[in-house]
């Protein structure tokens, strides 16, 4: 039972390791010598674990993308307003990309083209999005002529653009900038008359994402 913990434990330190490194690096550059030293175990140790740096790579990906779904399932649960919904998800991925370190790691591997393999993280990212705009059309939220599609091709530009500047500058990924994106997109999604069934800003405090993160890592490995 020790000996169990205490690899799961050493798994966990190599993928935050390996997320530090890549969200720094890159994916090329990046090199398993510098991993497991940041890991503080073995090179022996890591190739247990892991036979190579692509199969980092997807373990790094992979918790960076249950993050996404378990954030966006939240927001999906908590808002009936599936507009609203994406507005406060949105909030909580910049916020986990500022102080989460797997995922910003995730989607820096996400959009680093030298790997030459396809993403699940931004494509989590983007499916949650167009689902809740077909909802939110189907619903009447959006404002006559504006499509769903649209929309969401609005958003998921808008987002993944400001993860990609926030990965060389956090001011990007702050509860300001987002709030000030949705305030001038959502007079356009809704129209002016409902307008003030949207908060902007989000229906609650983004301080609850950091922890909902670390909760991941706290959670039982699958």
């Amino acid at each position: 039972m020790v000996k169990q913990e205490r690899a799961v434990r050493t798994r966990r330190s190599l993928i935050q390791a390996a997320a530090e490194v890549f969200a720094e690096v890159g994916f090329v550059p990046a090199s398993l010598g510098a991993i497991s030293q940041r890991a503080g175990v073995s090179n022996g140790a890591l190739h247990f674990h892991f036979a190579n740096k692509s199969m980092l790579a997807e373990a790094v990906e992979a918790e960076a993308a249950e993050t996404v779904r378990r954030l966006t399932e939240a927001a999906q649960a908590r808002q009936r307003d599936p507009l609203q919904s994406v507005v406060d998800a949105t909030h909580e991925l910049m916020a986990v990309l500022d102080q989460d370190v797997v995922v910003r790691g995730g989607f820096e591997l996400a959009g680093d083209i030298a790997r030459r393999t396809k993403s699940p993280l931004r494509k989590e990212w983007q499916r949650w999005v167009e689902d809740s705009l077909r909802r939110a059309e189907r619903g009447g939220v959006l404002a006559e002529g504006v499509s769903w599609g649209d929309a969401a091709r609005v958003i998921v530009a808008a987002t993944v653009g400001l993860e990609v500047l926030g990965g060389r500058d956090a001011s990007w990924l702050s509860q300001q900038n987002v709030t000030r994106f949705w305030e001038l997109l959502l007079p356009r999604l809704t129209g002016r008359r409902d307008l003030g069934a949207s908060v902007g800003s989000g229906s609650r405090p983004s301080t609850a994402v950091p922890a909902q993160a670390r909760s991941r890592l706290a959670s039982p490995e699958r």
